[in-house]
């Protein structure tokens, strides 16, 4: 059976696929239905949706578009959420790599580093860092990530840690290959798989920190995040409640979306590795 059919036969992996699809769809569909200023007023302050059906989810206490501000932050969460799970992944291969390949002084140096960022709540380092350096889309993903390589990096170790003494890693070595190349090219790619099904979950996290940090208002102030309409609905939360719940379901479903998909995706690889 092939992956992708063993992909499809699992019911959350389905789930999973058809919300991250509708987000995607959402995402790539803003500058086409609205391709001007989202934050550009488009009608009365306060109107609730499905009154007017030029702005079906209403607008929000400046006149905005509820609809739009709900596309384009559909780009902002699939944009940091992506980047910082590649950031993440691709600093905790390396680190991960280098101090399972190495071992000695350099797997120490490089544990008491990855255990001194782990003693550190990933959202407290962010929240830290973004303060410091200044609310922007790549300081947000810089300090999502910041938090977020170590468990690539500890997964990465233990792959390398088992895959070091491996024949083919031995024959590479008689040859003459530099270490550096048998780790990076011989031995990175063979651990990779476990390093990767991490994605799911740092991506998950990522949209969920960058809400965070939105609603804190340490967001990007030029664009639109879902934290950001979430944290605008609150001072008006009794009269328009929907200007929180829209933004915030549409959070949940998509770190939901991501997290089925991503274990659909755990399981096919799993018994496609047991089957091999």
């Amino acid at each position: 059976m092939s992956p992708l059919r063993r992909f499809l036969l699992a019911p959350e992996a389905i789930a999973g696929a058809i919300i991250l699809v509708a987000l995607f769809t959402m995402a790539l569909s803003a500058s086409l239905f609205f391709p001007g200023d989202p934050q550009t007023i488009a009608g009365p302050a306060l109107l609730p949706p499905f009154q007017d059906w030029s702005l079906p989810l209403g607008t929000d206490r400046l006149g905005r578009d509820v609809l739009a501000e709900l596309l384009h932050g559909a780009r902002t969460s699939l944009a940091v959420g992506l980047a910082a799970a590649a950031a993440a992944l691709a600093v905790g291969a390396i680190v991960g790599t280098l101090a399972g390949f190495a071992g000695g002084l350099v797997d120490e140096v490089l544990m008491r580093i990855t255990d001194a960022f782990q003693t550190v709540p990933s959202f407290l380092l962010a929240l830290a860092f973004v303060s410091v350096v200044g609310p922007s889309l790549g300081v947000v993903v810089t300090a999502i990530a910041l938090g977020a390589w170590t468990g690539p990096a500890r997964v990465a170790r233990a792959e390398v840690l088992s895959i070091r003494e491996r024949d083919f890693v031995a024959g590479a070595r008689v040859i003459g290959m530099h270490p550096l190349e048998i780790a990076f090219r011989e031995v990175l790619p063979n651990a990779l798989p476990p390093v990767l099904a991490l994605s799911s979950v740092i991506v998950a996290a990522a949209i969920l920190t960058e809400a965070a940090l939105s609603f804190l208002g340490l967001g990007d102030p030029n664009r639109v995040t879902w934290g950001g309409m979430i944290a605008e609905g609150r001072a008006v939360l009794r009269t328009a409640p929907f200007l929180s719940i829209i933004p915030g379901v549409a959070l949940v479903l998509t770190v939901l979306g991501v997290y089925l998909a991503g274990e659909g995706v755990v399981e096919t690889t799993a018994v496609r590795r047991s089957l091999s």
